[in-house]
């Protein structure tokens, strides 16, 4: 599409090279109708373009509010998320429980006078059914940590999908001063936590150290 209509800036051009000894009002009025038209192509054209990308612009929002949709933010927040920290504050109430049981029934085995033996038999026997008894939490455990994968699972895969779609891209630095805080601090202390089989400092170059 043309920008301005030709004939239009031929009739402009005429216009000022009309010689006048005063200029009028309408002889303004008249210029600046001329001027008028002559970019009226040019702002027809413009008008589109600028259509064209608002278009544009409210198609990637309208798509970008689909896939925040798609992320299910709420449902992770107010359901999801809670749920797992749940799970997990039961896990450890239950290994604690268990661990306690446990300690609590070697102990008495361990301070049982051995003098009689049937009822030391029978002591041993009361507290290492116990024992197995307390052991059992490794299955409710299992199907709670299990919970928690899911959970895990889920977020990555919705924000996995969010990633992929929007092209995003990671930003350097921290967002908040606390995430840097603790960043630096786990750096300088070297706060790694317990590792993974196969990661981590070998016991044996450990061993190596102290002759």
């Amino acid at each position: 599409m043309a920008l301005a209509d030709a004939s239009h800036f031929d009739r402009l051009v005429d216009f000022l090279k009309q010689k006048r000894e005063s200029v009028t009002f309408h002889d303004i009025i008249a210029l600046a109708e001329v001027s008028a038209q002559s970019l009226q192509s040019f702002f027809q054209a413009m008008d589109a373009k600028v259509y064209r990308e608002l278009r544009e612009i409210a198609g990637y929002i309208e798509s970008m509010r689909h896939e925040i949709g798609a992320l299910q933010v709420n449902d992770l927040k107010n359901t999801r998320i809670p749920a797992a920290g749940e799970e997990l504050d039961a896990i450890v109430q239950a290994t604690e429980a268990a661990t306690n049981t446990i300690m609590e029934c070697a102990e008495a085995v361990m301070a049982a006078d051995a003098g009689d033996p049937a009822a030391y038999k029978a002591l041993v026997e009361e507290k290492m059914l116990v024992i197995f008894e307390a052991c059992s939490f490794q299955d409710i455990t299992g199907q709670r940590i299990a919970k928690v994968v899911e959970t895990l699972q889920h977020i990555e895969e919705r924000v996995s999908r969010f990633a992929d779609v929007m092209n995003a891209k990671d930003i350097d630095g921290f967002l908040t001063e606390q995430e840097r805080e603790r960043a630096e601090r786990k750096e300088k202390f070297m706060l790694h936590g317990p590792q993974l089989a196969g990661g981590g400092v070998d016991q044996a170059k450990v061993d190596e150290m102290f002759p």
